[in-house]
C-alpha cells in the first residue's frame, strides 16, 4: 500500500513523503480536533502540533496499528496536554481591596534592565532567524512578525497552504535546534 511506503520513506527523513503524509491525514486529525474544541484555531494549532510530534517520532510508530488510529492517539494527548495547561492558569477570585493592595505593591512597568534583556533577547533571536534558509526565514518572518494567517502566507508565497504548513513545521523545528546550538 502506498501508505506504508510513504510512512518508511518519511522514517528515512524523506520530506516528501512528510508532506504526503500530512496533506493525506491532515483533514482527519483537524476533524477530529475540531469536533472537540470546537474552535478553528485552537483544532489548527493542536493539528500542527500532532504532526511535528508524530515526525519527531515517526521513528517509534508501530506499522501493526493504523496509522491515522497512531496521529488520533498524539491528538488527544496534545489536547489533553492543553487542557492541563489551561486548568493551571485559572485565576483566583480577590476581592477589590486585594486588588488595590496588588496594585500598589506591583509595579508592572518594565524596568531599563527588563527593556535591554527583551532587546537583547530579540536581536538574539534575530541572528537566529538569519542562520535559517531564506524560505524558511519568510515563513517565520511573515507568520510571527506579520502575524499573517496561514492562508495569507499561502497567497502571499503563492504556494498552497499544507506546503505552508510544513514549512513552518520544519522552520520551528531548525530554529529551536539553531537556538539550543546558540546557548
Amino acid at each position: 500500500m502506498e501508505i506504508n511506503s510513504k510512512i518508511e520513506k518519511a522514517k528515512k527523513g524523506d520530506q516528501i513523503a512528510f508532506t504526503f503524509l500530512l496533506d493525506y491525514f491532515w483533514n482527519e486529525v483537524y476533524g477530529f480536533m475540531l469536533k472537540r474544541t470546537e474552535n478553528e484555531t485552537t483544532a489548527e494549532d493542536i493539528t500542527i502540533e500532532t504532526f511535528s510530534k508524530a515526525f519527531d517520532k515517526i521513528a517509534s510508530y508501530n506499522p501493526e496499528f493504523q496509522f491515522n488510529t497512531w496521529l488520533i492517539a498524539i491528538a488527544k494527548n496534545v489536547y489533553i496536554d492543553l487542557l492541563r495547561k489551561k486548568k493551571t492558569n485559572l485565576f483566583i477570585e480577590i476581592t477589590d481591596t486585594e486588588d488595590q493592595q496588588a496594585y500598589n505593591i506591583a509595579d508592572t512597568t518594565p524596568s531599563a534592565e527588563d527593556a535591554l534583556i527583551k532587546e537583547q533577547n530579540l536581536s538574539r533571536l534575530l541572528q537566529c532567524i538569519k542562520e535559517l534558509k531564506p524560505h524558511y526565514q519568510e515563513v517565520i518572518h511573515l507568520r510571527y512578525f506579520q502575524e499573517m494567517t496561514y492562508q495569507e502566507i499561502a497567497l502571499k508565497i503563492d504556494e498552497p497552504l499544507s506546503n505552508v504548513k510544513v514549512k513552518l513545521l520544519r522552520a520551528k523545528k531548525l530554529l529551536a535546534e539553531i537556538i539550543e546550538r546558540n546557548r
